[in-house]
């Protein structure tokens, strides 16, 4: 993605909610609102269009819901970042969400500047939730420890690389991370997908969830 010159488009049917985000972001100077949507159908047409770097989106909208207007612009566009910003912090929303390739979920009583934090972070190639709702999402997989995933078909990690997948499950950054084992941040993105490939999953989160499910983090190791 380009920096200097972050493109964004905001679905949302509600006005007001469209209008914060809009103020919000136009804030940062490298950052561009390019259009808006009231609903999925039209964001799936609006992106088509105009490609954008970030889609920030709502899941709860008419003609087509974000979670399906999320699978579909992920598996024509898999390099556009996704922000889910919602009400629902239910798990099956989470899973529905997180299955449908976004690459970050907020709930709607996050304010301004977190959200932008977190548009700078997927960006980076990261992937962002909520505290309350990480917490939510690990809890849930950490209940399966006791009927832990089977580890046929999965490489081990190494040492280095369970040592980044701790940190990650502490929420540090790429660039934290490199910062406390002395690693570029370029190196540490490379560790991730390695471990990303050996546990065949897409995500930090989706990482984070398979390890606690195989045994290999425990709640502790994620704070």
């Amino acid at each position: 993605m380009n920096t200097e010159n972050v493109k964004v488009i905001i679905v949302d049917d509600h006005p007001l909610i469209r209008e914060a985000l809009r103020n919000a972001i136009e804030k940062e100077e490298d950052f561009q609102v390019i259009a808006e949507a009231t609903n999925g159908e039209d964001a799936i047409k609006i992106t088509a269009e105009l490609s954008p770097d970030v889609i920030i989106m709502d899941i709860s909208m008419p003609v087509i819901n974000g979670i399906e207007a999320t699978k579909q612009i992920k598996s024509r566009f898999p390099q556009i970042s996704i922000l889910i910003l919602t009400v629902h912090t239910d798990i099956e929303s989470i899973f529905s969400i997180l299955q449908a390739g976004a690459s970050g979920y907020l709930t709607k009583a996050a304010f301004g500047n977190e959200i932008i934090h977190t548009l700078r972070a997927l960006v980076a190639g990261e992937t962002v939730l909520s505290p309350a709702v990480s917490k939510q999402v690990f809890k849930y997989a950490y209940q399966y420890v006791s009927k832990p995933l089977k580890t046929e078909g999965y490489d081990t990690l190494t040492v280095k690389q369970l040592e980044i997948l701790k940190l990650t499950a502490q929420g540090l950054s790429n660039k934290e991370i490199g910062q406390r084992l002395d690693l570029t941040e370029r190196t540490v993105k490379s560790y991730l997908g390695e471990i990303f490939s050996k546990l065949n999953v897409v995500s930090r989160t989706e990482a984070i969830y398979v390890s606690l499910r195989m045994g290999l983090l425990t709640l502790e190791d994620i704070g």
